[in-house]
């Protein structure tokens, strides 16, 4: 017990004296995960709005395809992350492995399908008179998507925040295509996994701690886009 109260005690000493190698760690990780959630969001809005308000064969099949790769596991995302931009990959001229580039990909890849089906179940929730009312009153159908996106912003911010939650906290990918290099590639995750089986648990117990802030942060921000909406 004597351990970790003064494994908790170093741990906020590093934190409150703005430790170089913690501040380096927790905001190299914040930036990977947060360049990943813009692109996939760049991606997934538009991509998620074409799905909405268009009507194929196989929609239903699509969507059900997206929403069970809510649940990819990590490391299945790495493995196939690893093999494309491995040398003998198809995109191994690139050298991009132990990167944080291949880890933005990576993470852009593992969150998209969240992003998008939480996308398109805001767009499925705004009412449907919204959009047939504009349509009405002459709107082009680029007005009418840009109407309906406006009226699910809350619920699509949500789904930001999730995507972003997701990214920040996983550690399968980011070890096995960023390598989790010291001062290049090793984000909060990576870092904690690898400080505990060396025995730095000071180190370790600091980057949980601001691991745990981040999610939190996440949770309260979600709670308030929730009461926004309501």
């Amino acid at each position: 017990m004597t351990e970790i109260w003064d494994g908790l005690v170093k741990a906020f000493q590093l934190i409150f004296t703005f430790d170089p190698t913690v501040t380096s760690i927790a905001a190299r990780s914040l930036w990977i995960s947060a360049s990943a959630c813009l692109i996939a969001t760049a991606i997934c809005v538009p991509l998620g709005a074409v799905i909405h308000f268009n009507n194929f064969k196989g929609k239903k099949f699509l969507i059900s395809t997206v929403q069970t790769l809510w649940s990819m596991p990590t490391v299945a995302m790495g493995l196939l992350v690893f093999l494309v931009f491995s040398r003998s990959g198809p995109l191994g001229i690139f050298g991009l492995l132990f990167s944080p580039s291949v880890m933005i990909i990576g993470q852009v890849l593992l969150i998209s399908p969240l992003i998008l089906g939480l996308v398109i179940s805001a767009l499925n929730g705004i009412d449907k008179l919204i959009p047939e009312t504009a349509v009405s009153l002459g709107a082009s159908r680029m007005q009418k998507a840009i109407l309906t996106i406006r009226e699910a912003r809350y619920a699509i911010t949500a789904a930001l925040i999730m995507g972003f939650g997701r990214a920040i906290s996983e550690v399968g990918l980011s070890i096995m295509v960023g390598g989790n290099i010291a001062r290049y590639t090793r984000t909060i995750p990576t870092a904690i996994a690898l400080e505990t089986q060396k025995g730095n648990i000071e180190l370790s117990i600091a980057l949980g701690i601001i691991l745990i802030l981040i999610a939190f942060v996440i949770n309260i921000s979600l709670h308030m886009l929730q009461r926004k909406k309501a």
